[in-house]
């Protein structure tokens, strides 16, 4: 592999580290092969095989995580003094169906599709993995760097809960990743210190009553205005038990009830998310939540079962890590590359590996610069614009070396 001249760099400052033409064609076939073949959390067998396959190319010795999919290799030895800069993807897909047509790359897969750009982020670490391995054989790595392949994170409560147990936090001090932001163009990344997520809890209630006749619903529980009534008082009354600020927001995706018009059923589920700007009050919302439910169900005489699912945790950037990633990008691309950005309501299982380390989370742009149209996440069109990739790893190669004191 080489690596292209330092000379040719667009940014502010000179750093090595800069994408051959032949390692970025590799890269987008590599991200296209990804993306026809996506896989559900932890079961990310032929992914982690392909990754691992690449960087033992590489000469690099990754390990493939305890729990069966995902992995980390670490480029220089860890001298058990400075702490390593880790680097985090994640690698499943969703279980959507990818409805993009006159697409070369299209998933093959019934129902599968990288439909959130993990296959973009899992190519960006494996790209930065290739060109740092060529720096350390040049002696041009100041410190060790972490790879870190994560599985499931789409999968409640998140996939990094069970790398953090494998271990893959022993000797990093920071950590970094990314996200696609199909709101930004490629070429750009968005930052922000603080909370650049939200957290995520997921909630089921069943509701329960005898049952009965609609023409006599005085002589029994009417379970389906029950359900009705949790569907839009709860979000209410939880909203107004906490901080206004704190975001906190329950949104229904499911509710069920009955088969038949004439008749009040005895069984009723609603499932739905719990979303929450601010941690703390993410912290009380269980609580909050739950007692809303059970006043409007006592009301209409229904007996309620709650199982309330612990998500994540907001993204908490930290603020020197988020300078890091600033400074990264503006010697790679300049000033302009840089844009501030939003919170989101969106969950990230990132959030987990800054309980215990500090790190930051950047948007990258993967909207192709002048395209009106946005291919939102978590849909079946949702594509993004090559580019980004280098861009990634551009960003990321960067941060490493800035962050080793080059």
């Amino acid at each position: 592999m080489s690596l292209e001249s330092e000379a040719d760099l667009p940014g502010e400052a000179v750093l090595a580290g800069t994408l051959s033409e032949a390692l970025r064609a590799e890269l987008v076939a590599f991200r296209r092969d990804l993306h026809m073949h996506p896989e559900l959390g932890n079961q990310e067998f032929r992914t982690t095989a392909a990754i691992k396959a690449r960087l033992e190319k590489a000469g690099l010795a990754p390990r493939v995580l305890a729990i069966g999919t995902g992995l980390v290799c670490d480029i220089g030895d860890w001298d058990g003094v400075r702490p390593m800069l880790a680097l985090r993807a994640d690698i499943d897909a969703l279980p959507i169906p990818d409805t993009k047509s006159e697409c070369s790359y299209r998933s093959t897969v019934p129902d599968r599709a990288h439909a959130c750009g993990h296959d973009v982020h899992t190519t960006v670490v494996l790209g930065a993995g290739l060109v740092l391995a060529e720096l350390h054989r040049q002696g041009k790595l100041p410190r060790p760097v972490r790879l870190l392949f994560q599985p499931a994170e789409e999968v409640l409560p998140g996939g990094a809960a069970d790398a953090i147990e494998c271990g893959v936090l022993d000797g990093v001090g920071r950590i970094i990743a990314v996200h696609c932001d199909p709101r930004v163009d490629a070429g750009r990344i968005g930052l922000r210190a603080g909370a650049i997520t939200s957290a995520c809890d997921r909630l089921e209630i069943a509701l329960d009553g005898p049952g009965g006749h609609t023409a006599r619903p005085h002589l029994t529980t009417d379970l389906v205005t029950a359900a009705a009534r949790v569907v839009t008082d709860v979000p209410a009354l939880v909203s107004r038990r906490v901080d206004s600020r704190s975001g906190l927001a329950v949104t229904w995706g499911r509710v069920e009830a009955g088969h038949a018009p004439n008749v009040i059923p005895q069984h009723a589920e609603l499932s739905g998310t719990v979303r929450c700007l601010d941690i703390e009050a993410w912290r009380q919302a269980p609580d909050i939540v739950h007692a809303a439910i059970d006043e409007i169900a006592n009301l209409y005489r229904a007996k309620s079962e709650i199982n309330y699912v612990r998500g994540v945790p907001p993204v908490v950037n930290d603020a020197g890590v988020t300078e890091l990633l600033r400074d990264a990008m503006v010697a790679r691309r300049g000033v302009e590359a840089v844009e501030d950005t939003e919170q989101s309501l969106g969950g990230e299982d990132f959030s987990w590996y800054l309980e215990h380390v500090p790190g930051a989370m950047a948007r990258l742009g993967v909207r192709t610069p002048g395209e009106r149209t946005v291919r939102d996440l978590h849909q079946g069109d949702f594509d993004a614009d090559e580019s980004a990739i280098t861009v990634g790893v551009e960003l990321f190669t960067a941060a490493a070396l800035l962050e080793g004191g080059v």
